[in-house]
C-alpha cells in the first residue's frame, strides 16, 4: 500500500495493530478521522490517554475500575459467598447483561495454554485460591470457555481448592464447545448460570 503521506502512513500502521483491523480497514478509520472537526479527534485522543493513564484494576477481582475496587465488588447487595471465576473482563460484561448472576467475579487473566507459554503462574490463580480461604464463599462457578485451553484451566483450579470447604460448579453446556462466552446471546448464556451442574460431573462427562 503506496501512501502519499508519511504522517498517514504511521497513524494507519498502528491504527492496524489493533485486534481485527486490516490496513484497508485503518486506512478507512483514519482517513474518516481526519474528515471529522480536530476536537473529535482530541476527544478520542484524550480518552485513549485517560483510559491508560486512570484505570484501575479492582483489588479484589481484577475486573477493570475507575476505583480501588469496583461497583461490583463495591455492591453490598451482590452475594459474597458466590463467585463466578471468567477469562477476561468482556466476560464479566457478558454476564453481567444477563442480569441472572448476584455474586461477585474473578478475573484470571487469562487461560492455561502451554502453546502459548501462558501457565498458572501468568494468572489470577493464587490470589483466587487465597481469596476462598480468607472469605466465605461457598461456591465457585467456573465460566471459562468451553475449549480445551478452559477445561485445563478450570480443572487446574479445582485440583489447588482441595481440601477447602468450597463447592464447585460450571455453567451449563448451552455453550456450544469451543465458544467464548462474549459472543454468546444473553438468554443462553443466563440460562446456562441458572443451570450450572457440579464441577465432579463435567469432568465425568468429559
Amino acid at each position: 500500500m503506496e501512501f502519499s503521506s508519511k504522517l498517514l502512513e504511521n497513524a494507519v500502521y498502528e491504527m492496524s495493530q489493533l485486534p481485527g483491523i486490516g490496513k484497508r480497514t485503518a486506512l478507512r478509520l483514519v482517513l474518516h478521522l481526519l474528515k471529522q472537526p480536530e476536537e473529535r479527534t482530541n476527544l478520542l485522543s484524550d480518552a485513549l490517554m485517560k483510559l491508560r493513564g486512570e484505570i484501575n484494576f479492582c483489588q479484589s477481582c481484577y475486573n477493570i475500575s475507575d476505583t480501588e475496587i469496583c461497583e461490583i465488588c463495591a455492591n453490598p447487595k451482590r452475594d459474597e459467598t458466590m463467585v463466578c471465576v471468567v477469562e477476561d473482563i468482556r466476560d464479566v460484561m457478558a454476564i453481567e447483561n444477563t442480569s441472572q448472576f448476584n455474586g461477585l467475579y474473578h478475573v484470571l487473566g487469562g487461560k492455561i495454554s502451554p502453546m502459548e507459554g501462558v501457565g498458572p503462574q501468568d494468572l489470577n490463580i493464587v490470589s483466587l485460591i487465597q481469596r476462598v480461604k480468607e472469605k466465605e464463599v461457598k461456591e465457585l462457578i467456573f465460566a471459562l470457555s468451553s475449549t480445551m485451553e478452559g477445561d485445563t484451566t478450570n480443572f487446574y483450579i479445582y485440583r489447588q481448592l482441595e481440601g477447602l470447604n468450597v463447592t464447585t460448579s460450571t455453567i451449563a453446556r448451552g455453550i456450544s464447545v469451543g465458544d467464548e462466552l462474549e459472543y454468546a446471546d444473553e438468554v443462553t448464556l443466563g440460562r446456562s448460570i441458572l443451570n450450572r451442574v457440579p464441577f465432579e460431573n463435567s469432568i465425568k462427562a468429559s
